[in-house]
């Protein structure tokens, strides 16, 4: 018999998105999983699954069943010659790069965080930058899935296909993701070079720069001109350093928190702000040199909202600079630096972003200084109406006003996601408030 606990209050990382599940379960088998469906079913209750509780969105959020996955977390497989690894889905990617690196693996691309887990960032479309490189889920070559019946499904590009593609960016709505089968590559460093530019010359050698380095991406300090230009690239070259922990806390944390707390009482203060640690913390250039995964992942310093879109690439330009335009035609709108400019190679994954197209992500970000709200709905919404208008999809996992009509006008695959989950899932045990919105 499973046990579930009750009065459990679960809360994303940014503490902007919560419930209280009626039950709150930590299975530790798939026998333990099934028993919880088969209460759920007998109960007429819904059941979510949750890994990290990244997302800063409701995506995760229910008042029924909640199944927290993190003691399903053991690497099963690791294959050298096929240079793949089967984990279950449980797994927090941190835990995995530590365990690849041990047989002289690493994954080819990984998102800012690696506290999320193997199931959950397959899930939400998680994406780093690279365009010769997809979003992190067309690293996954095989996965297993325990449907709302209790079947067992095995899924891949030989077997199962259609649910596979559907499954690669499954958004916690066909079943519970039990294993992932990543391709791997050989290990390796990279060399991160930032260094200061101007928003004007990056847009207009855009390709130059995306030719330049395999993980380009650059982030432009709003209210300005400024732009931090960030190269990725490995190397052979033994790790080092030039950034300073100082520097990144004392003032890139704490002063940054207590600056911004002070700008929610005279928000003109934000221009300058992004001005001052753009001078103070990026207006000279910078190296390091470390194992993959530490240069991927980065903090992302204290609470906040994000929004994260993908457009065409492009129509990158056009679009940073209608929001730059926005902005400087709103002089009450202040956005928080920075805006965060990725991009990623086109995929045939059925809900990807990048469906069938290169995209460039624009991430946008308000901070929540000590928790206090900053006003942002102008903001929001101006930057969601030009990635709308400039055929933008947005981040699974970030909060955004879209809902099915939307997602149609999209995904050209939508209908075909729709099918495979409505016969996985006939009696919508995996759906929550957010998924409503999706699909009703």
């Amino acid at each position: 018999q499973v046990h579930g606990q009750g009065g459990v209050k679960f809360q994303n990382w940014a503490k902007t998105y919560g419930s209280s599940p009626e039950l709150y379960f930590q299975p530790t088998s798939v026998e333990e999983i099934r028993e919880i469906l088969d209460m759920a079913r007998q109960r007429d209750k819904r059941v979510k699954v949750v890994g990290g509780g990244h997302s800063p969105s409701d995506i995760a959020c229910t008042d029924d069943f909640m199944i927290q996955m993190g003691k399903m977390n053991r690497v099963l497989k690791v294959d050298k010659e096929k240079q793949q690894v089967t984990v279950e889905g449980g797994i927090f990617l941190s835990d995995l790069n530590v365990e690849l690196s041990k047989h002289g693996l690493a994954l080819a691309n990984l998102g800012a965080v690696s506290e999320v887990a193997a199931a959950g960032v397959i899930g939400t479309g998680t994406h780093n930058t690279g365009i010769k490189h997809g979003i992190l889920p067309t690293q996954v070559v095989a996965l297993t899935l325990l449907t709302a019946s209790g079947e067992i499904l095995e899924c891949s590009e030989s077997v199962n296909a259609d649910i596979f593609q559907a499954a690669r960016l499954h958004l916690g709505c066909l079943g519970v993701v039990l294993t992932v089968t990543f391709q791997c590559v050989p290990q390796f460093h990279l060399h991160e070079v930032a260094f200061p530019s101007t928003l004007t010359e990056v847009l207009d050698h855009l390709d130059d720069h995306l030719q330049r380095s395999q993980y380009f991406r650059f982030l432009w300090f709003p209210h300005s001109e400024n732009v931090s230009v960030i190269y990725q690239d490995p190397t052979n070259k033994p790790p080092s350093s030039s950034a300073s922990w100082w520097w990144d806390y004392a003032v890139g944390y704490y002063l940054l928190e207590f600056l911004l707390w002070i700008s929610t009482f005279v928000p003109s203060l934000v221009c300058w702000i992004n001005r001052f640690f753009f001078w103070l913390l990026f207006s000279s250039r910078v190296e390091n040199i470390a194992i993959s995964y530490k240069i991927f992942n980065y903090e992302c310093r204290f609470k906040q909202h994000v929004q994260d879109w993908a457009i065409p690439i492009e129509k990158t330009k056009e679009a940073l600079l209608e929001l730059k335009a926005a902005l400087e035609n709103n002089p009450k709108m202040v956005a928080h630096y920075p805006v965060e400019v990725r991009f990623a190679r086109g995929d045939e994954i059925w809900l990807s972003p990048c469906f069938q197209r290169d995209s460039c992500y624009m991430n946008i970000i308000m901070y929540r200084p000590y928790g206090k709200n900053v006003p942002r709905l102008n903001y929001w919404l101006t930057y969601e109406g030009i990635m709308k208008k400039h055929g933008g999809r947005p981040h699974w996992a970030k909060a955004h006003s879209c809902t099915r009509k939307d997602f149609e006008k999209m995904y050209p695959a939508f209908p075909k996601f729709c099918s495979v989950r409505e016969k996985l899932d006939p009696t919508g045990m995996f759906l929550n408030t957010y998924l409503e919105k999706v699909f009703y």
